[in-house]
């Protein structure tokens, strides 16, 4: 395999796709996503120190550091990324794309001088740690596996201006519906599972799969009721052997599932309350807005657009785990906030550039191929890819094209980073 190719083609297409991204900006500031982006994808790091070595500037490491840390603190550098990201990936978003929320947390155990550090539950053991919230918002066609990054943002309970966790729900859909012309389908696990929400979706005429807590209130023959009471009488025709993956390996389950039309109390528009036996005591239970027929067909498209959200699962969670997410470092709020939406277009870059056209997916291969996966490359590869790319651009010599010239070490411990 020859990587200094390779390495030359990766580098043409991170120059060529960072010259996207607000090209309204100053040349200082597209310099700087550039070196980001690069450093970001050749590190598999979000740390400066690592995102820094991998540019082999001629200059001393640590003048490379500052210069990184001192553009990470522009003001409107995440807001300008989030808009570049959400209209790139708009093109991406059909009538019936799935649009995932995925509301997570970024834990900083022994953090203690972050801005605004504040307490979350972790997602995975539940406990309350410290750390910042993060909102992530991706793309996938019903029963998909590939994924379109398409929103991710930090934010801290603790900060100025913050409102609640349904406001930064809100503000992304806001932003992404705004470029996607309101097509895709809204899809949220049980903490979407509030009025406001309800709300804000409905009064943005925009499409919803939600699942409910049991508790929650519903108009149903002109009385109202608990989801789990109108479940319960819910007659379920149809039925579907399905397979879940997981961390564990595959499980499989036989469901029955069927529908009641329902409302929201104080809303006038038509809803349905989609209920599927079957993976456990008690029903889940899905209310959506997407217009149902009494058909297998019809009825499918909304249990297994929610069903997604399962398969999927493991490509929201690559973001975090490939640039080692939560071993963030900066201290300031707005730098945090920069480099969070910064990962998201290194994402946005693996994930979907590298894969558009026919040039560009031969390119994706080769770039699996340099994973170097000892047990080969699984159905979902963005992991891969994400390793490939930090090892062809590991075996260069050069940084970003944005650099005006190679690095030429200047003392012997420079030399020990710099393999070709």
């Amino acid at each position: 395999m020859h990587y200094s190719g390779l390495a030359l083609k990766l580098r043409e297409q991170i120059h060529g796709f960072s010259g996207k991204l607000s090209p309204h900006f100053s040349r200082p500031s597209r310099r700087f996503i550039e070196q980001m982006i690069y450093g970001i994808q050749a590190s598999g790091n979000v740390k400066l120190s690592e995102i820094s070595r991998s540019l082999n500037e001629r200059i001393a490491l640590i003048k490379t550091e500052t210069r990184l840390s001192r553009n990470l603190a522009e003001d409107e550098l995440e807001e300008a990324l989030l808009c570049d990201i959400a209209k790139m990936g708009a093109r991406r978003v059909h009538k019936d794309t799935l649009l995932l929320i995925d509301p997570t947390d970024v834990r900083k155990d022994f953090a203690k001088k972050m801005e605004y550090l504040a307490t979350v539950r972790d997602g995975s053991t539940g406990e309350l740690v410290n750390g910042y919230w993060m909102m992530k918002v991706v793309g996938c066609e019903a029963e998909g596996r590939r994924i379109t990054p398409l929103y991710q943002s930090l934010y801290s309970a603790d900060a100025p201006g913050f409102l609640s966790e349904n406001d930064e729900i809100l503000r992304a859909v806001e932003l992404i519906s705004a470029h996607s012309k309101k097509r895709g389908v809204w899809v949220m696990d049980r903490g979407g599972s509030r009025k406001k929400l309800f709300d804000g979706l409905l009064d943005r005429s925009l499409r919803f799969i939600v699942r409910l807590r049991s508790d929650f209130g519903l108009a149903f023959r002109g009385a109202s009721r608990f989801a789990l009471e109108i479940a319960a009488t819910c007659p379920m025709p149809y039925s579907e052997a399905v397979v879940i993956e997981d961390q564990q390996g595959q499980r499989g389950y036989t469901i029955h599932f069927g529908f009641r039309p329902v409302k929201i109390p104080g809303r006038s528009e038509q809803m349905y309350l989609v209920v599927v036996a079957g993976f456990g005591k008690e029903p889940l239970m899905l209310l959506t807005n997407v217009e149902l027929k009494r058909t297998r067909k019809s009825l499918w498209f909304v249990v297994g657009g929610y069903l997604t959200c399962w398969r999927v699962e493991e490509a929201i969670r690559f973001v975090k785990q490939s640039y080692r997410l939560e071993d963030i470092r900066v201290r300031g709020y707005q730098s945090l906030k920069n480099l969070v939406a910064l990962v998201l277009c290194a994402a946005y870059f693996a994930a979907v550039h590298l894969g558009e056209g026919s040039n560009l997916r031969a390119l994706a291969h080769n770039v699996i191929k340099a994973s170097k996966r000892i047990f080969g490359v699984p159905v979902f590869h963005y992991y891969a890819i994400a390793d490939g790319i930090a090892a062809i651009l590991r075996r260069s010599s050069k940084g970003p094209l944005c650099a005006s010239s190679p690095a030429t070490p200047t003392d012997r411990q420079q030399w020990l980073f710099n393999t070709s």
